[in-house]
């Protein structure tokens, strides 16, 4: 029995910790101190540009169509000490995959609604591949994600985008408004 008294507080504490809410990762900190500071000291961008004209079903419709941008919206240089810890992250979802039911399974998470429609779109270390096998619900792309996972840093280059890292997400959830 005195066992059980010492294993018990033990057990709840673990417990605990296991529901414990994952920390919330910031997009800035996908950057690496160089980027950051690059992406302070650019100037503003010009709408006008061939990105414009870019959409989802273009070949190439995420990817810069001009190298015009300063280099930093083309990094693909990521923080390696990011590699493999269980991150929450918020963000906009870009469609890839469906499951038969309508449920998005793969999606690309970018750092605000629209990115890439209609502006140039976030550099590689500022677009994150979501797994998520369980599926999930894209009604609304302007609507903000929580995604809960283990982040990756993975090079991904597909005909829409370039990631420089990817989630095997746990838990996919509509940002709620008091979380705003």
């Amino acid at each position: 029995m005195r066992r059980l008294s010492f294993l018990l507080p033990v057990l709840l504490l673990a417990s605990s910790l296991s529901h414990a809410e994952l920390p919330e990762l910031d997009w800035l900190e996908l950057m690496p101190e160089a980027d950051r500071q690059a992406l302070e000291d650019m100037p503003d961008i010009v709408h006008d540009t061939p990105e414009t004209d870019g959409d989802f079903t273009a070949k190439g419709g995420l990817k810069q169509k001009s190298r015009s941008l300063p280099a930093v919206m083309y990094s693909a240089k990521t923080v390696p000490a990011l590699d493999g810890r269980e991150i929450r992250l918020g963000g906009y979802p870009v469609p890839l995959e469906n499951d038969g039911k309508g449920h998005s399974t793969t999606f690309f998470l970018v750092p605000y609604p629209g990115a890439c429609i209609h502006l140039p779109p976030p550099p590689p270390n500022q677009i994150v591949l979501v797994r998520y096998p369980r599926g999930f619900r894209v009604d609304d792309i302007s609507l903000p994600l929580w995604v809960d996972g283990r982040l990756r840093v993975e090079k991904i280059s597909n005909d829409l985008a370039n990631a420089a890292y990817a989630i095997d997400a746990s838990g996919v959830e509509v940002v709620k408004e008091e979380d705003l």
